[in-house]
C-alpha cells in the first residue's frame, strides 16, 4: 500500500481500475459508476447486467475473447481476480486481486482474454454490474468457464466458513 492507501501492483497489461468517490448529499449519496471520460478503455456500453452473489459464493471463472467485460460492485463487498492466461501477453501468468465495494467503490476493466472471478467476501448479499462493450449473443456467445479450482488458474479462493 502507498500513503494514499493505493495498492501496489503492476496491473495485467489491458486492465485498468478507477476508484471512485461517492459524494454525500443531502438525500444519500451519489456514485458514479463510468465515465468514457477516463479513458480506462474505448468508452462504449453495448449491455449492462447486475449479478447477486450470496455469502461467501464464487463466481469463477470467466473468459472473453472478443467483449470487455467493467465490474463495478454497487452493494457488499466482493474480491475481483484476473489471471491474465494470453500466450502474447506482456503480463502472462500475472494475478490481480482487488477488494471493492460500498466502502470502496471502483471500476475494474477486464481486457478480453483475462480469466476473471468474484467471491462476494460480505456478511450480506453483494451486487456487481457489469457494463460489456458487447451485448451477450444467445446463439454464439463469446463466454467461456472453468470451476473455480481449475488447475488451469493458479488461484484458489478462500473458504470463508459457513455461512460466509
Amino acid at each position: 500500500m502507498l500513503a494514499d492507501w493505493t495498492p501496489v501492483q503492476a496491473q495485467i497489461d489491458g486492465v485498468a481500475v478507477k476508484e471512485v468517490r461517492s459524494v454525500l448529499r443531502e438525500n444519500g449519496t451519489l456514485t458514479e459508476v463510468f465515465r468514457a471520460d477516463w479513458g480506462l478503455d474505448d468508452g462504449s456500453v453495448d449491455q449492462v447486467f447486475q449479478v447477486e452473489l450470496d455469502p461467501g459464493q464464487v463466481s469463477a471463472w470467466h473468459v472473453h475473447f472478443v467483449t470487455r467485460d467493467r465490474l463495478f460492485v454497487t452493494r457488499g463487498r466482493v474480491r475481483i481476480v484476473l489471471y491474465d492466461a494470453r500466450l502474447d501477453s506482456p503480463t502472462r501468468g500475472a494475478i490481480n486481486e482487488f477488494r471493492l465495494g460500498g466502502e470502496r467503490p471502483g471500476l475494474v476493466t477486464v481486457a478480453p482474454g483475462v480469466w476473471h472471478g468474484l467471491q462476494n467476501i460480505a456478511p450480506g448479499s453483494s451486487h456487481v454490474l457489469n457494463l460489456v462493450d458487447r451485448a451477450y449473443t444467445y446463439d454464439g456467445p463469446d463466454h467461456w468457464r472453468l470451476p473455480a479450482d481449475s488447475p488451469r488458474v493458479p488461484y484458489r479462493f478462500p473458504d470463508l466458513g459457513p455461512g460466509r
